[in-house]
């Protein structure tokens, strides 16, 4: 993104240059606007996705499918948030517009419903997000075959294993 120009975005919108710069100061300003338009819409479309489940197990579910069907029907986009997102992260703020603060939610509310043997919300928050991010980033890279749907279901087990969610002790054997 750093060596695409405003004036190559221009011709990619079919747009004249200035008409960006009258509503954009730079392209980080452009890119900061997508990015957030973009992350926040799909923060609103993962919460009324879970609106009508009920429990940790079918959220998450339902969740990680709809992430994972998101990167298969929009690589493009998916890319631009994954990738951008050091660079737009620190122009939002924290909270529901957020599809890490939706998914930290639903994290929060397994803690508090006994669903999790795991009880730091930002621990278990992160570790789905690597679950899930690491297997799209080897896609971009080529080092792992797309669909990314095709994992859903491993991937889901792979999260509930690693938090716990039977609230069952894991027995971890020493050589």
């Amino acid at each position: 993104m750093t060596e695409t120009s405003v004036r190559d975005l221009a011709q990619a919108a079919g747009i004249a240059e200035g008409t960006l710069y009258r509503h954009y100061a730079s392209k980080d300003d452009l890119v900061a606007d997508l990015f957030a338009r973009n992350y926040t819409a799909f923060a609103h479309h993962l919460t009324a996705l879970q609106a009508p489940l009920h429990g940790f197990r079918p959220r998450l579910a339902a969740l990680i499918g709809e992430i994972f069907r998101f990167h298969d029907d929009n690589p493009t986009l998916f890319r631009f948030l994954l990738l951008v997102q050091h660079q737009g992260l620190p122009r939002i703020a924290d909270g529901a517009d957020n599809p890490v603060s939706v998914l930290h939610e639903l994290v929060e509310q397994g803690i508090k419903d006994g669903d999790l043997g795991l009880t730091d919300p930002a621990l278990a928050t992160a570790m789905i997000l690597g679950l899930m991010l690491q297997p799209a980033t080897a896609i971009i890279y080529g080092r792992l075959q797309a669909p990314l749907s095709r994992f859903t279901d491993q991937i889901n087990a792979a999260c509930l294993r690693a938090l716990d969610s039977t609230g069952q002790p894991t027995e971890v054997h020493h050589g």
